[in-house]
């Protein structure tokens, strides 16, 4: 069954979708880094019709981030170097947690640090606001539905090696983590082998896969010979990595066919959006596209209703015949860690020129 209604979808219920654990209305999201730390995008749509509001990847401490330039524009995309300058999660759940609560907003924590310590404590603080632990105003935390672990983070414990370019870092973070929410890790397309690392994470608890972060570029002025952005290098994101994003989703999906997956990278309509479900994803993130329009995620859901419409499916749909394509028993299941496959079992290798 294709999830329709008479050869129709059933109305709302034909975008409502799951990760894992986690039952959403819809499989759009923002993406972190790109709506603010709080409520910054509700002037322009209803937060609550939304799949969820990932916010701004935020650390136990208050971060400065990175010196400016922090954003340049490139051809395909965006390079940015913010630095993860965040306010600390005290702060955060004092200040933008109740806004977000008040618009409605299912709420999925990024947590980031640079020892394993540090996300276990940015875990557990998030976990006490969830269950009402820490008195945040009007029970804000209630609306708390998941963390997404941003694994892309240098580990001063390991001459700052970044946690997401190691599958043992990464499975000791998300071992870490446990604290009684759905964690999912977020995980770097800048490895060799992006399966490997995603099997770390399912071994070390994650309940789920986003995929992927930005991938390493750099720009330079052509005047002085040296980079643009303030702290050197940055982090490409935008249209150009949207191929990258489905790829690293469509092997995980053959890898562990019952994981949860977040597909993000380069979402500006609603058929990317579809590709993304449709090589495996469960939900899908729109980021880069909101600085342009910060109307994007509601136009790129609404481009995707059409789009089922058209076809005469439902995102759950989608979701069972990407699931049935990698044989997974359960289309609802939770992931369970398998022997990686050999990307070349659902891919063949390109070269390094594509």
């Amino acid at each position: 069954m294709d999830g329709t209604v008479n050869g129709r979808p059933p109305g709302a219920a034909a975008l409502a979708t799951r990760v894992g654990s986690v039952g959403l209305h819809n499989p759009i999201m923002t993406a972190s880094g790109t709506s603010g730390h709080g409520a910054e995008l509700a002037e322009y749509g209803a937060l609550d019709g939304l799949g969820a509001v990932v916010v701004k990847s935020l650390s136990v401490e208050p971060w400065p981030g990175n010196p400016a330039p922090r954003v340049h524009e490139v051809g395909a995309g965006m390079l940015n170097s913010v630095g993860l300058q965040g306010p600390g999660l005290a702060a955060w759940l004092r200040d933008d947690l109740p806004a977000l609560h008040a618009a409605g907003a299912r709420v999925v924590v990024s947590i980031w640090g640079r020892t394993v310590s540090d996300y276990a404590r940015a875990a557990e603080l998030v976990a006490a606001a969830a269950t009402h632990a820490t008195g945040t105003s009007s029970g804000a935390g209630a609306g708390i539905v998941a963390l997404e672990v941003n694994v892309s983070c240098p580990n001063v414990e390991d001459r700052a090696r970044m946690f997401a370019h190691s599958a043992d870092a990464t499975s000791r973070v998300m071992a870490a983590t446990a604290c009684g929410l759905p964690r999912w890790a977020k995980l770097s397309p800048n490895v060799p082998d992006v399966v490997e690392i995603a099997a770390g994470a399912l071994e070390g608890g994650a309940d789920g896969l986003t995929l992927v972060n930005t991938l390493l570029g750099l720009a330079l002025d052509t005047e002085s010979g040296r980079p643009v952005l303030g702290a050197g290098g940055g982090g490409l994101s935008g249209s150009a990595v949207h191929p990258v994003a489905v790829r690293a989703v469509w092997e995980c999906r053959a890898a562990f066919p019952a994981a949860p997956i977040v597909g993000v990278g380069g979402v500006m309509t609603g058929r990317d959006a579809v590709e993304l479900l449709q090589a495996g994803a469960d939900a899908v993130q729109v980021g880069t596209a909101t600085f342009r329009d910060p109307r994007a995620p509601w136009k790129v859901l609404r481009q995707l209703a059409r789009w089922c419409d058209a076809h005469g499916t439902t995102v759950e749909g989608i979701r069972a015949q990407a699931r049935r394509r990698a044989g997974a028993d359960d289309a609802g299941g939770v992931g369970v860690a398998v022997a990686p496959v050999p990307a070349t079992s659902s891919l063949k290798e390109g070269g390094r020129d594509g």
